[in-house]
């Protein structure tokens, strides 16, 4: 019944957009396709879009009712295919994929670049304190923690006493080194940021949904997977955890260090010699510019809804669909 309802939705709205651009209306699925890195790129844009920060409660229940309509076949008419992609937008970026409850705006996709930027700021900032620095790397971790969980399904100390005892490096080169400093620490932190923060997955399992989005069942193996049909046993999880690792690793890369290089020939000009007060504003859209391109470009690599076979999967997840492959949400 419900199929036959989102049948008739679709018609209704495929007749109101004969003379639009927008594609076809899919309840639940991603606007662009999620093949190509290229259509995982303008989906995450849309996810991290921080002007939905800015949607209000009433506008959020109406893009919310606006797809129940749409999925009870009760679409009003006139609706087109661009009102109901940025319905789901809206509810997407606001809205956890799973449990439908509302995330807390600074731990949002959307949110992350204009909550987070202040506090890359204050990474890179130059001859930090031992209290600045465990303070930044402190609430950078804190974030990002909150931000992992909200988004679920080695420290920079000891790496700047080397550097100050690093007698060869002339003290331009000790800076610029010292600048780069926050990567690593960032890097490792992330790791077992994430592990800790989203272990409680590995051991409980996650939803696995059919082809109609229907539930499945609870599967820890799917939790440990990355989206590598045909990785099983142990192999499978070693390789699953160096992935994940290595994401972790790459993720902090444009952000930590495109800035420093950038300053680095900046600091140099004429105009902030002249001006030194404008470091920091100039620091500041340095780090912005490099977080607002680095974030959906990272998590464009992988689909956030992945596929698995259900042969992979435990045996009575197996039995109970007739679909060869499940879906699942891994998380952001």
């Amino acid at each position: 019944m419900a199929d036959t309802a989102t049948t008739a939705s679709a018609a209704a709205a495929s007749a109101a957009n004969a003379s639009t651009d927008a594609p076809p209306f899919q309840l639940g699925k991603p606007r662009f396709q999620q093949t190509s890195f290229f259509g995982r790129f303008r989906h995450f844009l849309d996810i991290i879009d921080p002007r939905t920060l800015f949607v209000t409660e009433r506008r959020l229940r109406e893009a919310v009712q606006l797809l129940e309509d749409y999925k009870c076949g009760t679409l009003r008419p006139g609706v087109t295919n661009e009102q109901l992609w940025s319905a789901q937008k809206i509810k997407q970026a606001i809205l956890h994929p799973d449990t439908n409850e509302k995330i807390f705006m600074p731990f949002r996709m959307s949110g992350y670049i204009p909550f987070g930027t202040p506090i890359v700021v204050g990474l890179l900032l130059p001859n930090q304190t031992l209290a600045s620095t465990v303070f930044w790397q402190w609430l950078n971790q804190s974030h990002n923690a909150c931000v992992n969980y909200a988004n679920r399904n080695a420290t920079k100390v000891g790496l700047n006493v080397l550097v100050q005892k690093a007698n060869k490096f002339t003290p331009a080169t000790r800076l610029l080194v010292q600048r780069f400093v926050p990567f690593p620490a960032v890097a490792s932190a992330n790791i077992c940021n994430v592990v800790l923060m989203r272990y409680g997955e590995l051991e409980e399992g996650i939803d696995v949904l059919d082809g109609d989005g229907n539930l499945v069942g609870s599967s820890k193996i799917a939790a440990r997977h990355v989206g590598h049909l045909g990785a099983q046993g142990a192999g499978g999880e070693a390789l699953a955890l160096l992935e994940t690792a290595l994401t972790r690793v790459v993720l902090p890369m444009p952000i930590l260090v495109l800035p420093p290089i950038v300053m680095s020939m900046l600091e140099k000009t004429a105009l902030l010699q002249a001006r030194p007060r404008l470091l920091l504003p100039v620091q500041s859209l340095v780090c912005l510019a490099a977080f607002g391109l680095a974030l959906p470009l990272a998590i464009s690599l992988f689909p956030q809804m992945s596929e698995i076979e259900t042969s992979q999967l435990e045996p009575e997840i197996a039995r109970a669909t007739s679909g060869r492959t499940v879906v699942y949400n891994k998380g952001l």
